[in-house]
């Protein structure tokens, strides 16, 4: 679908009418390309890709510091209850997004944050799914490390930034790309707390629907945006799919 769609996006409408599957154009063109870069009064597209890229990426830095600093006391560290109130937490997964919706929204209304890029990068800070992978592979960190550090002296805030962080990279890049990737691609959200009326605050997937019209639709211009959508993620796993693979293969491993 990846390779047809990326084709597809450099044919011409008669080729697409008439050759729909073809994984050739029988003609090449970069129109659709040049439109949707250039015609920034129907189409902002930089600036929708800048949206989705600042709020996706403070969203991963936010995200990542809250789960690590959870997860580091569900795995690390012992306190009364801890098995059942990670158990609970963990079963928050089982509810669906939608019925959340009404909540959040009241809570964004409260915060006055209908409109505001923080309301796509806060609330869902503190990912269970994150959490679980962070959780699995401190597990595995040898407690000797830990025990060491304690016994000269070192207090929790030091071992984990000293012991503990430099151990996890790989378990932060996996968190880090899901956050990512999760925050890059939501569209109903974006779509109800920013609303529809200011197409400058749009994030991409938001602005991107705006191609696809009531009663009509460019399949080729839909797909020159889908790919402008998935070239960013697919540069970002280019350089960090060694690392996603080995914090995924090395989650759940114990000394």
């Amino acid at each position: 679908p990846l390779v047809w769609g990326f084709v597809t996006s450099f044919k011409t409408d008669a080729d697409i009418d008439a050759h729909l599957l073809s994984f050739i154009p029988r003609e090449f063109t970069l129109d659709r390309y040049i439109k949707l870069f250039t015609d920034f009064e129907q189409y902002p597209v930089l600036l929708w890709l800048w949206n989705s890229v600042y709020t996706a990426a403070l969203y991963t830095i936010l995200h990542l510091v809250v789960v690590s600093l959870a997860a580091y006391a569900f795995s690390l560290l012992r306190f009364k209850g801890q098995n059942i109130l990670f158990t609970c937490v963990l079963a928050t997964m089982m509810i669906p997004t939608v019925i959340n919706l009404v909540p959040m929204y009241n809570m964004m209304v409260a915060f006055d944050w209908i409109g505001s890029p923080l309301a796509l990068i806060v609330p869902g800070a503190a990912g269970v799914f994150g959490l679980f992978i962070m959780r699995q592979f401190f597990l595995g960190i040898p407690k000797s490390l830990i025990e060491s550090a304690q016994v000269e002296g070192a207090g929790q805030f030091t071992v984990f930034l000293r012991i503990v962080l430099p151990l996890s990279s790989s378990a932060f890049m996996v968190a880090g790309i899901f956050a990512f990737l999760s925050n890059w691609n939501d569209y109903m959200w974006p779509q109800i707390i920013m609303g529809a009326e200011d197409i400058a605050m749009m994030t991409l997937p938001v602005g991107l629907s705006l191609m696809q019209g009531s009663y009509n639709y460019d399949l080729g211009l839909t797909m020159t945006a889908a790919i402008t959508s998935a070239i960013p993620v697919l540069i970002l796993f280019m350089f960090t799919q060694e690392k996603v693979i080995e914090g995924i293969a090395t989650s759940g491993m114990k000394d």
